[in-house]
């Protein structure tokens, strides 16, 4: 296993929006899109949480794009 390096700039974009409870947008590889509110993240995947407070754990590898809700 790898170790989680928080100092990287796409962690620490990630948890700013976690701090922020900020709305995202989730581009997945299916080209499915998800939206919601991260609540975790570790080396492998993020916890979003949608609008009906369901959370949902995704593989970082799956994602093509994480941006800010506009």
């Amino acid at each position: 296993m790898t170790e989680f390096d928080t100092g990287l700039p796409h962690v620490k974009q990630i948890q700013k929006y976690i701090v922020d409870k900020q709305e995202v947008e989730f581009k997945l590889a299916t080209d499915d899109l998800l939206v919601g509110k991260i609540i975790w993240q570790d080396h492998s995947c993020i916890c979003l949480v949608d609008h009906y407070d369901q959370p949902m754990i995704v593989w970082r590898h799956a994602l093509v794009y994480v941006k800010p809700k506009a």
